[in-house]
């Protein structure tokens, strides 16, 4: 790669590394898609296992707890080439909360941090709720001091693999508004599964919803500080929105490709369909969008490696992942139009991704969330938030 997709080469050995473990995921897909997302423990376990050798797990946390201490960029490049995997499989690269090795008590560290970056504990966040999705500040579950403990009660909903999880992050908020966050071991009397329901893509991973009916955790289980809350909630969301990006650049790679290869095959009328503009078209379409995304996605990667101002980078990440969640919908929709019948049938990859990636668009704040905080910053910051600044000069 050339110019702004340029890459050191340590990083096109973890690009290298990354494609290679995604190629060895790809040939399960369809037998986990005949299986509600699941393969046989053990063939699972062995991926979990490969991922953690190879240093693709915990890729995202400090080399002093254990984790890869890879760079945001890295991450990226990663996450990108897992991205042309279904999520059934490709999940089993893990990316613990960064976040919380920074604030994390040493009875914390040892308790949950340590042990997740090993691959022995699992956390999910419980965080949404029926009437506080995008609106997280809208939430209405409750903790509630009593002496040296908390008692928190809520309904949380798309609780997001909580299924093969132990703990939780718990999001809530105290009597006088203050947003916490609390590590909450999901076998702890008081926490139900309300119900399972099902979903578009078919994962190992479930969305129970789950109810905590005063679930009482001491207080050495309080992430940070009272009121640390929602700042914990958008550091998460502005990696998560980073990574969608980037699985979203991998999917629309792997779909382009897919596609490509089939309308170079496939014949109708006396020639090969590729030769048809109308499939030229949108082929042509599709790898121009992937590679402005791809453009975008690196470079906000860079610029948070570089440690650009927090707004600037809560503005680009959800720039990277409107557009690229937008962009991969797109693909994945050509591709089922190129393979026809084909492309409906659930062996085929275009059709599993035409469903998977519909959820990049809702999950870790929707598009039209999205557009409400790029204007908001557009307002405050002006065009200069695009890169370049009215006189034509490249900002800083």
């Amino acid at each position: 790669m050339t110019g702004a997709l340029s890459l050191s080469e340590e990083d096109l050995a973890i690009q290298a590394k990354a494609r290679s473990f995604a190629d060895e995921l790809i040939p399960y897909e369809e037998t986990a898609e005949m299986n509600e997302g699941e393969l046989p423990d053990d063939v699972t376990a062995g991926h979990k296992q490969k991922a953690i050798d190879l240093g693709l797990s915990a890729m995202n946390m400090p080399k002093e707890l254990g984790g890869g201490g890879l760079t945001i960029l890295q991450q990226v490049i990663v996450s990108e080439q897992i991205g042309r995997v279904t999520n059934a499989l490709a999940w089993v690269v893990t990316t613990p909360a960064a976040w919380v090795a920074e604030v994390a008590t040493q009875h914390q560290l040892d308790t949950w941090v340590r042990p997740t970056i090993r691959g022995e504990r699992h956390e999910c966040y419980a965080i949404t709720e029926e009437e506080a999705g995008s609106d997280v500040d809208a939430l209405q579950a409750t903790a509630t001091r009593d002496g040296d403990d908390y008692v928190l009660s809520g309904e949380k909903w798309h609780v997001t693999s909580a299924n093969l999880c132990d703990y939780c992050f718990f999001q809530a908020k105290t009597a006088s508004g203050e947003h916490v966050m609390f590590f909450v071991d999901l076998d702890m009397p008081g926490i139900s599964t309300v119900r399972t329901p099902a979903y578009s893509h078919t994962f190992a991973h479930h969305h129970p919803i789950l109810a905590f009916d005063d679930v009482r955790v001491p207080e050495a289980n309080l992430v940070g500080a009272e009121g640390d809350g929602m700042r914990y909630t958008h550091e998460w969301f502005r990696y998560e929105r980073i990574m969608i990006a980037a699985r979203c650049c991998g999917a629309a790679e792997r779909l382009i490709d897919e596609a490509s290869a089939f309308a170079q095959e496939r014949r109708a009328f006396g020639h090969s369909i590729s030769e048809y503009q109308a499939i030229q078209f949108i082929l042509a379409d599709s790898l121009t969008e992937l590679w402005a995304a791809r453009l975008m996605t690196y470079a906000t990667a860079r610029e948070v490696d570089a440690g650009a101002d927090v707004k600037l980078q809560h503005a680009h990440c959800s720039m990277i992942k409107l557009y690229a969640s937008e962009m991969a919908n797109r693909v994945s929709d050509r591709a089922v139009q190129i393979f026809g019948g084909r492309g409906y049938m659930r062996e085929n990859v275009a059709e599993r991704m035409f469903r998977e990636l519909r959820v990049d668009r809702i999950w870790e704040g929707t598009s039209e969330i999205q557009r409400v905080i790029i204007a908001d910053q557009l307002y405050k910051r002006g065009v200069g938030l695009a890169g370049v600044s009215p006189q034509g000069t490249q900002e800083e």
